[in-house]
């Protein structure tokens, strides 16, 4: 190489490296508006309310990550926004709409406790691994149901995979509260556990279960899968124009329902981990809107399956700060739920910005 091909080289690296620097800000653009934004409306929000914003705002902060208690409180309850996110995220990348999530958690969280009850007597490895095989293709049926519904029938897939959740919502109550019940849950319907034998630990030193692991693998997996294979290229080039895809053959139906089945099996998967690491059954604390909360975190992520373990994380704080409010400040619990509303709506409003410059004109 010579001298001047070498110093050209050495120039060109830090050019590189800022535009990089820029293309990650201006993708990030659109998120920190959306926060910033919500920021603001929350706080006129809770002064009309008679709250002081600072005092709101520093309570979620100590109730979130103020201590170490505090931290694996808001871990406990990100892990199953990690998984259940990607059932919204993974469709995305090829334009679609899923709003299924909450279906597939209380569908897989189902059939991880009825095989669990079954292998009541089975090895600790064997019986988790067809808990969570359970769990996976029953949460992908559903989804899968949703995109194949979409690409063979023209239906809407926001809709079919929302009326799809309240179907298994459905399903679930009946058959825990009828064929699947213990007779010892009298309060509560559940189905009979699982048995503390076949239960998720935690992780060494923490109180934290190794669900949390799991989903953060999971998540960077699905991230090397969508940006650095064949396979991640063709959803996104569906994504980004369906007939160019098309004339380019590319199965698009066979892309659209096996991503479908790829988030629907994380769903699911967040279900198994929930019975398995939480409640020992599957009971309606199941159905406690992870599903939905995973929605939002994957819209603040833009559908980017790396970006949704920081944000899960943001959420997960969020929902652990909501009785310390309520305790402190005697504020409704329901507080955060408007936060999250609120980041919702105005993240939909930001997505105005996406393509335009920082600075002025297209991106």
């Amino acid at each position: 190489m010579s001298v001047t091909t070498a110093a050209s080289v050495r120039a060109e690296r830090p050019a590189a490296l800022i535009t990089k620097v820029l293309a990650a800000a201006q993708a990030a653009a659109p998120t920190v508006f959306a926060l910033l934004v919500t920021a603001v409306i929350f706080a006129v929000f809770l002064f009309a309310a008679g709250a002081d914003p600072l005092a709101v705002y520093g309570l979620i902060w100590t109730g979130a990550f103020g201590s170490w208690f505090s931290l694996q409180n808001t871990l406990l309850r990100a892990a199953p926004l990690l998984l259940v996110a990607l059932c919204t995220a993974l469709p995305a990348r090829l334009g679609l709409v899923i709003i299924g999530g909450e279906g597939a958690i209380v569908f897989g969280g189902l059939a991880a406790a009825a095989i669990g009850v079954v292998l009541i007597d089975a090895p600790y490895v064997p019986a988790l691994l067809l808990m969570a095989a359970a769990a996976m293709v029953t949460g992908a049926a559903l989804i899968a149901l949703a995109g194949w519904l979409r690409h063979a029938r023209g239906v809407n897939e926001t809709i079919s995979s929302l009326l799809l959740t309240y179907i298994a919502v459905a399903v679930f109550n009946h058959l825990v509260e009828g064929p699947l019940r213990d007779p010892a849950s009298l309060n509560k319907p559940s189905t009979a556990s699982i048995g503390d034998h076949h239960m998720i630990g935690n992780i060494p030193g923490t109180d934290v279960h190794w669900g949390l692991a799991i989903g953060i693998v999971v998540c960077l997996a699905m991230a090397v899968l969508m940006r650095k294979t064949t396979f991640g290229f063709a959803a996104r080039m569906v994504g980004g124009n369906a007939r160019a895809a098309r004339m380019a053959g590319l199965p698009i139906g066979r892309l659209v329902i096996t991503t479908c089945a790829m988030g629907g099996a994380a769903g699911g998967l967040a279900g198994m981990i929930e019975v398995a690491a939480i409640h020992g059954k599957a009971n309606a604390s199941l159905a406690t809107g992870y599903g939905y909360t995973g929605i939002l975190v994957a819209f603040l992520a833009r559908h980017e399956p790396a970006a949704v373990i920081p944000v899960a994380i943001l959420f997960g704080g969020i929902n652990a700060a909501g009785g310390l409010l309520q305790r402190r400040l005697d504020l409704p619990d329901a507080t955060v739920l408007v936060l999250q509303g609120i980041l919702f709506v105005v993240l939909l409003a930001s997505e105005t910005l996406r393509g335009r410059s920082l600075f002025g004109g297209k991106a």
